[in-house]
């Protein structure tokens, strides 16, 4: 699991032209442990994948997804971000609200 979740911190990272560092710094955390993260050598807090999951634009679920193909459509959706920390916070923001606004959309159309 631990393995599943760095692979797709770091793909989704690297889709959207972030560093270890970025997410170090939204984090709060250092970048080592990023990297520890990636490499699926350290288990990412819920707490933590709450906040990678609305700063990239996926589910929660998305970042435990082993389906390449369901990945790739992942990585497709993903937003390009810019590289501050106060960016990071409202790009997150942003993201999570379209999620959360496609979700209604879906629940109005049953």
């Amino acid at each position: 699991m631990k393995t599943t979740v760095g692979n797709n911190i770091a793909k989704l990272r690297k889709a959207q032209a972030l560093t270890q560092e970025n997410l170090a710094l939204y984090l709060g955390v250092s970048r080592v442990q990023i990297s520890h993260y990636e490499r699926g050598e350290r288990d990412v807090s819920v707490t933590e994948m709450n906040k990678l999951a609305d700063l990239f634009g996926v589910e929660l679920s998305d970042l435990l997804e082993e389906d390449d193909d369901l990945q790739k459509m992942n990585l497709a959706f993903a937003f390009r971000s810019a590289n501050s920390e106060s960016d990071l916070d409202n790009i997150a923001f942003f993201k999570r609200v379209v999620l959360n606004y496609l979700k209604m959309q879906r629940i109005n159309e049953l």
